[in-house]
């Protein structure tokens, strides 16, 4: 399994959440700081850097039962890789001796792209969500896989060479405080890639922004039955719409499908049901303006800053400055 309790071998060690002055180091199977002896503990070889119980939850339970369903290794399509290359614009996909941030793992579609980089690669999550991570991709000895939280990230700053985060800050409360504690862990020269959900008026009128006053506040185990239910049912129709017309068809219906991507039938009904799910339990949906990711990227100094409406959401990339001498 990967070597997630060697951290102190790595490029990168962990500082302590909680007084963020010293590094973390293994102690019966735990981390603990020698500064303020707090404790983290390492539960299924993954250390948990965050309370257990947070306004993750729908996540985790999510993603833990779809764990392998939007991987690329599962659909034998390369949708995952693709939304990588397109957000990063990476030509060469061999970075071996380069580390890379990944916040918002999920189960892992991403990770197990990004691995193959040969990358040294930190995943996090603010769910349990990890579990489904470390199932998919615990073999994999360049990863470093944690629960953690995307406002008190436990490295120094201008630690990496690259920080990913594509479909995560709009789902927390302060999607501008995440993007900026992101940018604080670039290095000079190094890259920020995000995405997030689109604002503007017609994604606000939405089946999702109509109905999460209710969803959101549904038990999650009842609301994801009644979806694996409805979305079955609703497929049908909705692919008709999308052949009528397009996307804008599509978002007719109160749910998504994914059947121009080249999915089987069994396929698209799970990438459905998942999705459909991830659109109406989040406690927190906050879309953002192109315009206003710029203006993010902006005012953290960034340079060779690209801004662009993409498949899910607004893209952004940024280089962070070179340190000057």
């Amino acid at each position: 399994m990967s070597s997630l309790l060697h951290l102190e071998s790595k490029q990168n060690s962990f500082i302590c959440p909680s007084c963020k002055i010293s590094e973390l180091a293994s102690q019966n199977n735990a981390l603990k700081c020698s500064n303020c002896a707090s404790n983290y503990p390492i539960i299924n070889n993954i250390p948990r850097l965050v309370d257990l119980e947070n306004y993750s939850g729908s996540f985790g339970y999510q993603w833990n039962i779809h764990a392998a369903t939007q991987l690329d290794s599962y659909s034998k399509l390369p949708i995952s890789q693709q939304r990588v290359l397109k957000a990063t614009g990476w030509k060469s996909q061999n970075l071996k001796g380069q580390t890379i941030l990944e916040a918002g793992s999920g189960a892992g579609r991403f990770t197990e792209v990004l691995l193959k980089t040969q990358a040294d690669l930190y995943s996090f999550d603010f769910s349990s969500a990890v579990e489904a991570n470390f199932a998919n991709n615990g073999d994999s000895s360049n990863l470093n896989l944690f629960q953690g939280d995307i406002f008190n990230i436990p490295f120094k700053n201008k630690s990496f060479d690259h920080v990913f985060c594509l479909g995560v800050i709009q789902h927390t409360p302060d999607p501008k405080k995440a993007f900026i504690e992101l940018s604080r862990k670039v290095k000079p020269e190094g890259y920020l890639y995000i995405d997030i959900y689109t604002r503007s008026w017609y994604h606000l009128l939405a089946w999702k922004y109509l109905l999460r006053p209710i969803t959101m506040r549904m038990n999650q185990e009842k609301l994801y039955r009644l979806i694996k239910f409805v979305a079955p049912k609703l497929i049908p129709m909705t692919k008709v719409l999308r052949k009528l017309f397009g996307r804008a068809g599509a978002r007719l219906m109160p749910i998504v499908e994914y059947s121009h991507l080249g999915l089987s039938d069994k396929l698209n009904e799970d990438w459905s049901i998942c999705d459909t799910f991830d659109m109406y339990s989040p406690a927190h949906d906050h879309p953002k303006s192109k315009a206003t990711i710029e203006q993010w990227f902006n005012e953290a100094g960034f340079s060779d800053i690209e801004v662009w409406y993409g498949d899910n959401g607004v893209v952004g990339r940024g280089k962070c400055p070179k340190v000057e001498s």
